[in-house]
């Protein structure tokens, strides 16, 4: 058996996280990533043209020796204005140029996380919320948003402007330079305090609501509103919500009100450095320094461009900081295994000459969620092209189970399933639906048209094809009923149609695909006798050109087998066709008379103890024999 690919994931972290995995989000842009590093670069060096021309404006334009130098003036002021509308102008296409680079990360991270989730197994959404799975791709994602639009040009930008700033005080003022960096750890360290405090509450804030998230698509959905009306939950719901929105909300308080304290402390800064200046000026003229008015307001002016772009690449460590716990769970979800993958070099089933022979051999499974307990337990059986295999038994016993590796929605602990010789695992995912067909219990139906769902799994399907299908499942003649037909809209989860319409909307669906092994999970459970009656008449041809496996609890429907499994406690306890399983007297025709004989047996294990849930290997009643040849006299 060829090698599973394993999906790529970087482990350089604990978690899978690392910020060059970040980083590597923008490897498929490095187009438009180094026009923004050249926009960046030209706005922030056009950042401290202005300052350094205000030095000349004030001592060679308004306090020169010879008096006012109104020419230099305006033609200094003509520049600057000239360098704002430029630098302005440069500001529009960067932010432009940013937002679309960090749209086009964020558009790539959601297929990719979508991609993976559709790549993973049932057994993974068999233990995971829906209301998780959609906060992750909307509510994680978007909130990565500004991490990933603004920090290339929020490092780049903030990092040139403050070397440039440092390296035109500098030559303005040495000694005003050395007073403005010696403020600079402080006000590091205040940022940073307030940063980690705004971290926390960002991640708190997230949590809540997904936690929202969860709530509202549990509880707003048809199934989830129903069952409170039915159960008088809705008060409790109601309590449930108001409770997780308490939450949110304080979260969200302490997050903005901590966002505010960090702007805070910028402001002050901003505020107290040029006062620190001015005092030190005054002291530095009082000892003959050199030193002009407008070196000071050039001075005063850069620091700005010196505190505020630390500012804004402590706040963009904060943001960074902040998302490493949204990007840790995408990652999370990323790095996944995806279970179900084909191997290399995949078999490729062709419908027209897959014959449909399916082979179970001493298989053995048991569910992730529960490793300790095996749900099949050795099972070994044959469906020979074309023939009708059921499964019957008590509830929990593995009869699903069985259907959903034939359907390869799992994989076997141990043994194989073999398709025609061929083991499931060697054969090529996208091939696999195309060959076996699979009518669930629960007929789920997406929120379109009737076409939109029959042609699901066969998009090219015409409508004679259509047609063909619905009267198979005998579902034609009510859809025509229907004032739009076959657009009729069937509303969220197909609500709009009975529960008999939509089993029978969903084996038109599979039927319409033509695969070679069709797999009826209680796919009757739903229909009355006489529909449940034309169904199976016009599914008789259909079944006959196939190789069927099917589970019922109504008997009736799968008389007709060719072999019967009887499925106890994971494992095949009896075989044979209706009759043979009837005369042996055994769980089979203890089901049987339970449906149709009007009583009550009793059942006994070998070991003599008695089970209330009748899950037994043979009965003891002194009436059975005489009832059961009654029923099979009828």
């Amino acid at each position: 058996m060829g090698a599973v690919k394993e999906p790529h994931t970087d482990r350089s972290g604990a978690d899978g996280f690392s910020w060059r995995r970040v980083i590597g989000l923008f490897g498929p842009h490095r187009g438009r990533v180094i026009g923004v590093a050249l926009l960046v670069f030209f706005v922030a060096g056009l950042g401290i043209v202005n300052p350094l021309l205000l030095r000349v404006v004030f001592d060679e334009g308004l306090f020169a020796p010879a008096g006012v130098d109104l020419g230099l003036v305006l033609l200094l002021a003509a520049v600057m204005v000239a360098t704002s509308v430029v630098s302005g102008t440069l500001e529009v296409f960067q932010t432009v140029a940013t937002n679309r680079l960090g749209q086009g990360v964020l558009r790539d991270l959601r297929n990719m996380l979508y991609a993976h989730l559709q790549h993973l197994s049932v057994s993974f959404y068999a233990s995971t919320r829906t209301g998780d799975l959609q906060s992750r791709i909307n509510s994680d994602v978007g909130g990565i948003q500004t991490a990933v639009t603004s920090t290339i040009t929020s490092v780049l930008s903030n990092a040139v402007t403050f070397v440039g700033a440092l390296v035109a005080m500098a030559l303005l003022s040495v000694p005003l330079t050395v007073l403005s960096l010696a403020t600079v750890p402080i006000y590091v360290y205040a940022t940073r305090v307030v940063g980690r405090r705004r971290e926390r509450y960002t991640h708190e804030t997230q949590t809540a609501t997904a936690e929202m998230s969860v709530i509202t698509q549990e509880t707003l959905s048809v199934s989830g509103i129903t069952l409170s009306k039915l159960f008088g939950r809705s008060d409790a719901e109601i309590a449930r919500f108001a409770a997780a929105n308490e939450r949110l909300a304080q979260a969200a308080t302490k997050q903005q009100s901590i966002g505010y304290a960090f702007f805070s402390v910028i402001g002050t800064f901003m505020s107290v450095a040029p006062i620190a200046t001015y005092l030190v000026a005054a002291l530095l003229l009082r000892r003959d320094f050199a030193l002009t008015a407008g070196t000071v307001v050039a001075v005063t002016t850069l620091q700005s461009r010196l505190f505020y772009p630390v500012a804004r690449l402590l706040e963009t460590t904060v943001e960074l900081q902040s998302s490493r716990a949204l990007f840790r769970r995408i990652f999370g979800y990323l790095d996944t295994p995806i279970d179900i993958a084909d191997v290399e070099n995949p078999v490729s089933l062709v419908p027209a000459t897959t014959q449909g022979e399916v082979r179970f051999d001493h298989v053995h499974f048991a569910y992730g969620s529960d490793p300790g307990h095996e749900a099949l337990q050795d099972v070994t059986l044959t469906a020979s092209p074309r023939q009708l295999i059921a499964f019957v038994g008590p509830s929990g016993s593995g009869k699903t189970t069985i259907l959903n590796l034939a359907a390869r929605l799992y994989d076997p602990t141990r043994g194989s399933i073999t398709i025609d010789g061929t083991d499931l695992r060697q054969i090529a995912l996208a091939s696999l639906p195309r060959a076996v067909g699979f009518v669930t219990q629960e007929s789920y139906l997406f929120a379109g048209t009737l076409r939109d769902n029959l042609v699901y799994g066969s998009p090219t399907a015409t409508d004679e094809e259509i047609e063909k299908a619905c009267r198979a499942a005998a579902i034609h003649d009510r859809i025509v009923e229907l004032p739009a037909g076959y657009d009729t809209g069937v509303g969220e989860r197909g609500t709009r149609l009975s529960g008999g319409e939509r089993q029978r909307v969903a084996i038109a669906r599979v039927l319409l695909a033509d695969p070679r092994v069709l797999v009826l999970d209680e796919a009757t459970s739903a229909l009355d006798t006489a529909s449940e009656r034309r169904i199976q008449e016009a599914l008789g041809e259909l079944l006959r050109s196939r190789t069927t496996l099917a589970v019922a609890h109504r008997l009736s429907t799968i008389q007709a087998a060719d072999t019967i499994h009887v499925i106890n406690h994971g494992k095949i306890v009896e075989s044979g066709d209706h009759d043979t399983l009837l005369a042996a007297g055994g769980v089979y025709a203890g089901l049987y008379f339970e449906q149709y004989g009007g009583g009550t047996i009793e059942a006994m294990c070998h070991d003599g103890v008695v089970y209330a849930n009748g899950s037994c290997s043979y009965f003891e009643n002194r009436d059975f024999e005489r009832r059961l040849t009654s029923l099979q006299s009828r």
